[in-house]
């Protein structure tokens, strides 16, 4: 009953970041940011991490980081490395190639998490989880795109395999989060506390510090504490309970999710083919889904 309890709670936490992970297009239409890439997440990294931090002191939980062993600081400091690396090279791929391009080769990291959990967490692969996979990538291809395949060329290869990069790395960071056997909270907010550090680096390096302007901490809050924050305690926590291989294809459902919001908040043009890319979504949760009746 107590396994029950936790698979529940697990499945709730996955809802809940694909929902989040969703809002961002809205919210970053509504909220636009002045700052650049290297200055917005260097701020948004420190809500994050307070935000985090907040949550660690009301589960009681600060004072066991005074046990970890360099060799587990290490760990969560290479982790969060991972982690920031991932968004440093989006928005990279953003500011030098088509967007839509850069969208698709982004949920390419589902896939890594689906081989990398061969290797490295010994799971499983089969069809189910191939044609899942396929599925699901075929429909968020349609969404992103709108049907027009001619939109992508992919003439900017150089930019999109840096962007691929960076999609590897947050399915390794994924991956080895499960690893990682100490408390949740405390490990998400060690790994925002190295993204500061690291962005205190590009910011020196590529950029300057600046103050933002109160519309930019709107963006900056929404997006450290929820979007960012919050988002990524609930994936690492539902990570715990699940191969990361069977959680990887319900992300492609995250653009749909967000094609939806759009249309909702924003009043985007309603398309057919969201409906066929969320027909293609559907089948690839079913696929994955029977696994599971069967496992069981």
């Amino acid at each position: 009953m107590k396994d029950y309890l936790k698979t529940n709670i697990a499945i709730v936490y996955i809802i809940l970041c694909i929902v989040l992970w969703s809002l961002i297009p809205t919210i970053a239409k509504i909220a636009q940011s002045s700052l650049d890439h290297h200055q917005y997440l260097f701020y948004s990294s420190i809500v994050s991490f307070l935000s985090i931090f907040i949550v660690s002191v009301y589960e009681k939980n600060i004072k066991e980081i005074f046990s970890y062993s360099k060799k587990i600081f290490l760990m969560l400091f290479a982790l969060g490395f991972l982690d920031f690396i991932f968004y440093l090279l989006l928005y990279y791929g953003y500011n030098h190639a088509n967007g839509l391009e850069v969208l698709v080769i982004q949920y390419m990291w589902p896939i890594f998490i689906v081989f990398l959990s061969l290797f490295i967490l010994k799971e499983s692969f089969t069809k189910r989880k191939f044609f899942s996979m396929l599925f699901g990538f075929i429909g968020v291809i349609l969404v992103i795109t709108k049907g027009n395949f001619s939109t992508l060329d992919f003439s900017q290869i150089d930019v999109l395999l840096i962007v691929m990069l960076g999609s590897f790395a947050f399915a390794l960071f994924s991956v080895l989060s499960k690893i990682v056997k100490i408390n949740a909270t405390n490990a998400v907010m060690i790994y925002f506390f190295s993204a500061i550090i690291y962005s205190i680096i590009t910011v020196g390096s590529f950029s300057t510090f600046v103050i933002p302007s109160s519309k930019d901490w709107f963006s900056i809050i929404i997006n450290g504490v929820f979007l960012n924050g919050i988002s990524y305690l609930f994936w690492v926590k539902g990570l715990k309970e699940f191969d990361a291989s069977k959680v990887a294809p319900y992300i492609f459902i995250t653009p749909i999710l967000a094609a939806f919001f759009l249309i909702l908040f924003l009043d985007e043009e309603v398309l057919s083919i969201y409906f066929l890319g969320l027909a293609f979504v559907i089948v690839s949760g079913l696929i994955s889904s029977f696994k599971k009746r069967r496992e069981i």
